[in-house]
């Protein structure tokens, strides 16, 4: 059954303003990812990959993967509880 990783963008959000990060420029920067990413993940239009996923959990330690993200079923999951 194929899933996803889904970004918390409340808490990822939340954690970015707690560690001091006040653009996405200067939180792109320290998860060494271009803006343009960290914009597109949070807006929901790109799905995060292992460089965002590093980036982040290294950008805001000590939160850990189960606060930033969330594991999920792709759309064909939900379509099709079968599978």
């Amino acid at each position: 059954m194929p899933k996803k990783i889904k970004l918390r963008t409340d808490a990822f959000s939340k954690s970015a303003r707690l560690a001091g990060f006040t653009s996405d420029y200067a939180l792109a920067k320290a998860m060494d990812v271009n803006r343009s990413t960290v914009a597109r993940v949070l807006a929901g239009e790109l799905q995060p990959g292992p460089a965002f996923i590093g980036g982040a959990l290294t950008a805001l330690a000590p939160m850990q993967f189960d606060d930033l993200f969330e594991v999920v079923p792709t759309r064909d999951d939900v379509a099709d509880p079968s599978h």
